[in-house]
């Protein structure tokens, strides 16, 4: 017997205007999404909201979402996870997400539970700077964007960093996408 979903509340999402389903770390997105717009000076078109990750492992084919992606210029520049409670237990999960999304591996990653937020080296792995704050604003983004070399993920350690994500948003509970399927 399959169990209907519990009703939940409903918001409007701060970038798309669209309802949504309040459960997660819902909340804590749409405060993340107001900062970027109203204190990092990033307009709602800069703003990916659930962009799709797919890929395969195997014959198995991965399908989720990234909570928000900013681009500045027309290329994606931080991969932003919302989460509720512990930054540092999302990290890994979050450098994997900017590391698949794209052809090339997304500069930053952010973790953030929308009061605190860990800004971290897509490439090494490690934490540059904590708080708000550390937010790159759309200004210091534009001046950076053109300092960067995308490069790509390394080949050889690419499957283990799908298995990687896969790990981690498998034990994800409480998202909209397994709302969808159910």
């Amino acid at each position: 017997m399959m169990n209907k979903p519990k009703p939940c509340d409903m918001l409007t999402d701060f970038v798309t205007g669209k309802q949504v389903p309040n459960i997660g770390a819902e909340e804590n997105r749409q405060r993340v999404e107001r900062f970027l717009v109203e204190n990092r000076g990033y307009s709602k078109e800069d703003i990916e909201v659930d962009a799709d990750i797919v890929f395969n492992i195997g014959d198995e084919q991965v399908r989720s979402n990234v909570d928000l992606v900013v681009r500045v210029q027309g290329k994606r520049f931080m991969v932003l996870r919302c989460v509720p409670g512990s930054l540092v237990s999302r990290e890994r999960e979050t450098l994997a997400s900017a590391r698949l999304l794209d052809s090339y591996q997304i500069p930053f990653s952010v973790v953030t539970d929308g009061k605190d937020a860990e800004l971290l080296d897509t490439i090494t792995g490690k934490v540059i700077a904590s708080g708000m704050e550390a937010i790159p604003s759309k200004e210091e983004a534009i001046r950076r964007i053109n300092e960067i070399d995308f490069l790509p993920f390394p080949k050889e350690r690419l499957e283990r960093e799908k298995i990687i994500f896969r790990s981690y948003d498998e034990m994800n509970i409480n998202v909209q996408r397994r709302l969808k399927r159910e």
